[in-house]
């Protein structure tokens, strides 16, 4: 039985997805030529995760003479929020409560940043009228 595609991003599809948050566009070509800068990287690797990233929802493609243009159909934003949205369901039992607690204890966090983390959320709170 075939294994089901997670939506979340994996290390590979993450660089590919940087690149295109970058670039706005690409090819295969392109992003070969890109990844090909910092490790060997074969051209039908990219391609291949360039149809698994179709698959995801991901990116969308158009056709411009023989190549394919392809282009996030996501922002860096949204893919963010959607693989916190997985970290806190898989790890943490949907609880941003424990997310956070687990983030203070397990992060040396200096006071300056607790104070503005407070802040922020003294501002949500505001904003939300409780």
């Amino acid at each position: 039985m075939a294994r089901k595609k997670q939506a979340v991003l994996t290390d590979s599809e993450q660089e590919i997805m940087e690149i295109l948050w970058r670039v706005k566009e690409a090819s295969v070509r392109d992003i070969t030529d890109e990844l090909s800068k910092s490790k060997t990287v074969a051209h039908t690797t990219v391609q291949t995760m360039f149809k698994i990233l179709h698959e995801k929802g991901h990116v969308d493609y158009r056709k411009e003479g023989r190549a394919f243009i392809y282009f996030p159909l996501k922002n860096k934003a949204s893919a963010r929020s959607d693989a916190l949205k997985n970290v806190l369901k898989q790890f943490f039992g949907g609880s941003p409560d424990v997310l956070a607690q687990h983030l203070l204890e397990e992060n040396d966090i200096d006071l300056d940043t607790l104070q503005t983390l407070q802040k922020k959320i003294d501002k949500s709170k505001q904003d939300k009228g409780v």
